[in-house]
């Protein structure tokens, strides 16, 4: 942590976690099946790998293959992600927040499919929460604010009442034109690409929560290099 940082304790009605990156480390496992995907469609690997990062598949394949069926390509990104679990950790303080929260007062908003997401959680040995956003869910994903708006609305509060918990810029981004407080993690992108989150610290070991109830929660952590008013 470095020498601007600045404790915050934020209180919110509820806390919308995005899943790979903030619950779990499965950047190689995206990487590996985004440029195998990429190989196979004759497309540059790494730029398949860097439009993938925090939105659905659907829209990424669109974006790379508008002459291909995207439903079908769906599936066969899919199928590739949801059979490389290679590497695949829970991030530090995960589990730990995650106890200490209310059952009603968290979800997970992610961009991937149900199968997939289901399939890292399992794999994680993390429950499957009682509020659950996925790519299906919505009609337009990440960076749309749509996502964590509907987030909200399942945990009955306001987007205002709310905290996003982000890795990417396109789920800050999202985070932000929702209405929410956005809390970015430093776990798969530079500081300087989420300069438009509210707060940022590198896990979320660093993030303490306190409250019985989802009426009021609070969230404290030190955030470094905070974003707000820059």
């Amino acid at each position: 942590m470095n020498n601007g940082a600045t404790m915050v304790e934020l209180k919110v009605r509820g806390v919308l976690f995005d899943m790979d990156g903030v619950l779990m480390s499965s950047l190689g496992s995206v990487e590996r099946s985004w440029r195998s995907y990429a190989k196979s469609r004759d497309l540059d690997p790494e730029r398949a790998v860097s439009l993938a990062h925090g939105r659905r598949a659907i829209e990424t394949v669109r974006a790379l293959r508008p002459d291909l069926d995207a439903e079908s390509e769906l599936r066969i990104i899919e199928d590739l992600e949801v059979e490389d679990n290679g590497g695949l950790v829970v991030l530090p303080g995960v589990r730990e927040l995650l106890a200490a929260l209310p059952k009603d007062s968290w979800a997970i908003v992610t961009s991937a499919t149900e199968r997939l997401a289901r399939s890292r959680l399992a794999f994680a040995g993390i429950t499957i929460p009682k509020h659950f956003v996925t790519a299906e869910t919505v009609t337009q994903g990440k960076p749309h604010p749509e996502p964590y708006r509907h987030g909200a609305a399942l945990l009955g509060a306001a987007v205002g009442e709310c905290v996003v918990i982000e890795d990417a810029p396109a789920g800050v981004a999202s985070g932000k034109a929702a209405g929410c407080h956005v809390l970015a993690v430093l776990t798969t992108h530079p500081a300087e690409t989420l300069m438009a989150a509210d707060w940022r610290v590198t896990t979320l070991a660093e993030v303490q929560v306190s409250g019985e109830t989802s009426d009021c929660l609070t969230l404290s952590f030190q955030s470094w290099e905070s974003a707000k008013g820059k």
